[in-house]
C-alpha cells in the first residue's frame, strides 16, 4: 500500500488508513482531507469508496468544476418544508447565506459528522440572512437510518435529514410551539426531547453524547420555564444526581484517555494525534 495519498500527494497518518477504510478499488489510497472534500461533491464516494478508483475520483472533480463553470441558474427550488411552500430563491441569495451560514457554524465551533453533508447543503434554502443560528448537532428521529441535524435558530428549531438517494425530509418548530425541551441521558445515544403543543417529538444522537449535551444546555435556558429550572437547580436530589452524573462523566474522560494511550503505543495514532486528542478531553473535565 502506498504511504501517500493518490490525489495529493500527501504522507498517509495512521488515521488514514486505519482499517483500509480510504483505500479505492485500484489500490490506491486517499487521506481523509480529500474524501471530505469529494464526498461533499459527490456523497456515494464517501458511502461506496471501495467501488471507485482514482479516474472515477478525477472524474467527480471535473464534473463539479464544469457544473460551476456552466452559465448561473437564476432561480432553486426550496425544499418542501412541513406545512410550508416551496419558495425560489436566486443563486447569489444562496452564495451569500452559504457564507453566512459557514461563518455561524465555525464560531460555534460545529462538530458535525461527515454524514451531514447533504443536510448542510440545504440550510442556505431554509435559513434567512436575519436569522441566526445559535446551536446545532447531528441528530435524528429515533428508529430511523437517515443521517440528519437539529439546530436552533433565534426564531425555531429545524430538524433536516436525508437518506444518501433521497430528498431532505425537513421539520420545522416555531419557537411559541414549543413549550419546553427534555434531555434523557444515555451512555450510547442520548435523547433530546421537544414538546410540542399536542405531540412529542424525539431525537437520538448517536454520533457525539458530549456535543449533543452542550446543544441541550444551550437549547434549555431558551424554552423551558426559568422558574421551573431555578426549582429543579435547587433541589436536593437533583444536587445529587448532578454530581453522582458528574462523577460517572470524569470517569468516562479517564477511560478515553486511557484507551488513546493504548491506540499511541500500538502506533494508531501518532504523538501529535494522540496530544491533540488528549487536550480535548482534558478540556471537557475544565
Amino acid at each position: 500500500m502506498s504511504n501517500t495519498c493518490s490525489l495529493c500527494g500527501t504522507a498517509l497518518t495512521s488515521m488514514d488508513t486505519l482499517l483500509g477504510e480510504n483505500k479505492l478499488s485500484d489500490g490506491g489510497v486517499i487521506c481523509n482531507k480529500c474524501l471530505d472534500k469529494i464526498s461533499y461533491i459527490n456523497q456515494e464516494v464517501l458511502y461506496n469508496l471501495h467501488q471507485f478508483n482514482l479516474d472515477d475520483i478525477h472524474k467527480v472533480i471535473q464534473n463539479k468544476k464544469t457544473e460551476e463553470s456552466s452559465p448561473a441558474i437564476r432561480q432553486e427550488n426550496l425544499p418542501m418544508t412541513k406545512e410550508e411552500e416551496p419558495q425560489n430563491i436566486s443563486k447569489e441569495v444562496y452564495k451569500r447565506r452559504k457564507q453566512k451560514i459557514k461563518s455561524e457554524l465555525e464560531k460555534l465551533n460545529a462538530n458535525l459528522s461527515v454524514f451531514t453533508k447533504g443536510e448542510v447543503k440545504e440550510l442556505p434554502y431554509l435559513i434567512s440572512e436575519d436569522e441566526k443560528i445559535l446551536a446545532i448537532t447531528d441528530a435524528q428521529f429515533v428508529n430511523t437510518l437517515a443521517a440528519g441535524i437539529l439546530l436552533a435558530t433565534s426564531k425555531r428549531m429545524i430538524s433536516i435529514s436525508k437518506a444518501m438517494f433521497g430528498a431532505a425530509k425537513i421539520n420545522d418548530y416555531p419557537n411559541e410551539t414549543i413549550k419546553s425541551v427534555s434531555f434523557l441521558t444515555d451512555q450510547r445515544s442520548p435523547i433530546i426531547k421537544l414538546h410540542l403543543d399536542e405531540r412529542l417529538v424525539e431525537f437520538e444522537c448517536f454520533m457525539d453524547k458530549e456535543d449533543a449535551e452542550a446543544f441541550y444546555g444551550i437549547i434549555r435556558p431558551i424554552y423551558n420555564n426559568p422558574v421551573q429550572q431555578s426549582q429543579e437547580q435547587a433541589s436536593p436530589v437533583n444536587v445529587v444526581t448532578n454530581t453522582v452524573a458528574n462523577s460517572i462523566f470524569s470517569l468516562d474522560i479517564l477511560e478515553q484517555l486511557e484507551k488513546l494511550g493504548k491506540l499511541r503505543e500500538s502506533g494508531i495514532l501518532t504523538d501529535t494525534e494522540f496530544t491533540e486528542q488528549k487536550r480535548k478531553l482534558l478540556e471537557q473535565l475544565k
